[in-house]
């Protein structure tokens, strides 16, 4: 028996839900703390307990005609730490409209302290519940320009594979394309259990760590919500050119107002001024290459925009209370 409580997962089930999504939600979460361990001949210790849940219990028609049973009714969840909306498999109208039903309880669980989490065309539940509104969220780039006009409150970031925000309760995540729910589970699974378990996990599953833009990543780590588009285009700016060296006053030019007011409105949006949002998004990415364990120490600076080796290695320890060779030995998939 596990010596701690599994977290709660549930995955809500509806008709014409994507069913490779579906049971894939199920088997990734299930088997977290279980593949490994029986491969190493180690304890299994089951780190979640995941449900599917479905209004009444019923049964799962899903988008490929495979009928999927629930484990238990919605109406009844009253209490969980994550909340998985999965894809979207038929005509997104047809099912939220066939689906109606299930935005109260989505709007009631997301009053409570769990954790919501959508992946592709699943954030349109999200959306029609009202959560995403006046916050970041992702999907499908097929779905972008109808999720624009049917919710023009959400802020949609359609070119990140992953994104962050947070409601009165919780966090909401969203995931872009169907296998972007790898990341966002791998994600998660870091969340709750930590960089090692998470590792595990991918490979155990062969999910490939280094696929998609690492810059997600750092995205969720950094992105604060807000509306001011002028800090925006400059963050974006900044997450794509990092590795080049960037000027405060150069980013000032760049939307046409003074390096003061630009360091003003940046603190306000984002808690932090310009230049240490360049030195954070450098600093996450190099933690990210350090994780992936393919990467000397030396080329590391250059690789995140330092020309000075010791620097960055002040910077970073700084921000990590690491050395990056500290980190990488801590930290790197390839030695765990």
């Amino acid at each position: 028996m596990p010596y701690f409580k599994p977290f709660k997962v549930i995955i809500v089930g509806f008709d014409g839900v994507l069913g490779s999504v579906l049971a894939g939600a199920l088997d990734l979460f299930s088997f977290t703390g279980v593949s490994w361990q029986r491969f190493l001949d180690e304890e299994v210790e089951p780190r979640f307990s995941v449900q599917i849940a479905s209004l009444g219990g019923a049964d799962i028609r899903c988008s490929n005609r495979l009928i999927m049973r629930a484990h238990c009714d919605i109406q009844e969840v009253t209490e969980c730490d994550l909340l998985l909306i999965p894809t979207i498999g038929d005509s997104i109208d047809k099912v939220l409209s066939q689906n109606s039903d299930l935005i109260p309880h989505l709007q009631r669980l997301a009053n409570t302290k769990a954790d919501i989490a959508s992946n592709c065309s699943g954030a349109f539940f999200l959306a029609k519940a009202g959560l995403l509104d006046g916050k970041v969220a992702t999907t499908h780039w097929g779905y972008a320009s109808k999720f624009k006009a049917d919710f023009p409150l959400v802020d949609l970031q359609e070119n990140q594979f992953v994104t962050h925000s947070k409601n009165q309760s919780g966090n909401i995540f969203c995931a872009a394309g169907g296998s972007a729910f790898y990341d966002l589970g791998l994600l998660l699974i870091e969340r709750y259990c930590g960089r090692e378990i998470s590792t595990q996990v991918a490979k155990t599953q062969i999910i490939d760590s280094k696929r998609g833009n690492q810059n997600s990543y750092t995205n969720v780590t950094l992105h604060k919500p807000h509306s001011d588009q002028l800090v925006k285009q400059v963050q974006e700016f900044i997450e794509e050119n990092f590795r080049q060296a960037i000027q405060v006053s150069q980013l000032a030019d760049m939307v046409n107002i003074t390096p003061r007011t630009l360091n003003r409105r940046f603190q306000s949006c984002v808690a932090m001024r310009p230049i240490e949002y360049i030195q954070a998004v450098r600093i996450e990415q190099a933690k990210r290459l350090l994780e992936l364990g393919d990467v000397t120490i030396k080329s590391l600076a250059e690789q995140v925009g330092y020309d000075d080796i010791s620097s960055f290695t002040r910077l970073f320890k700084r921000a990590t209370e690491l050395t990056p060779k500290e980190y990488q030995d801590k930290f790197s998939r390839l030695a765990i």
